[in-house]
């Protein structure tokens, strides 16, 4: 049940900074945090990650709606493989309904993080990269175990 907690807090985490960042900046507008290393840059992403597959906001849909009906459907599997697992299918669950609610509504995915070395990015994004990285964590640590006992 704490999974679904987690899921839950990316998801407003996400919400609540991508409302901040369309309530204070306009579209295209960049302030330097740190300068030339960190900036809030207020973009609209029409794609996926790095804007690749511009313009097909329904793939995405589908996809988003595939990913959470996956977790749902392996959660006894899932939890199976332990902590990491279950919590970073959380973070990635949690991460795609996040740009998934952008989508639906707008079509577009607010991303404001800007690295200037990186493509800018959201709480979602880094949602799903750390869940998959967790979940990634957890199978090479259970296939390590099990050669080990082997």
């Amino acid at each position: 049940m704490v999974y679904l907690l987690v899921a839950l807090a990316v998801v407003v985490l996400d919400q609540l900074t991508k409302l901040y960042v369309v309530a204070h900046f306009y579209v295209g507008e960049s302030v330097p945090v740190i300068e030339n290393i960190f900036h809030w840059t207020y973009i609209l992403n029409p794609g996926a990650a790095f804007g690749m597959l511009e313009g097909s906001r329904w793939l995405f849909v589908l996809i988003a709606l595939a990913v959470m009906t996956g977790i749902w459907y392996m959660r006894r599997e899932i939890a199976e493989y332990g902590p990491w697992c279950t919590y970073g299918a959380a973070l990635f669950g949690g991460g795609a309904v996040g740009n998934l609610i952008d989508r639906a509504r707008q079509g577009l995915v607010i991303d404001f993080f800007d690295f200037r070395i990186w493509p800018v990015f959201n709480v979602a994004d880094i949602a799903i990269c750390v869940g998959v990285g967790c979940i990634i964590w957890s199978i090479l640590l259970k296939e390590w175990q099990e050669n080990k006992n082997a």
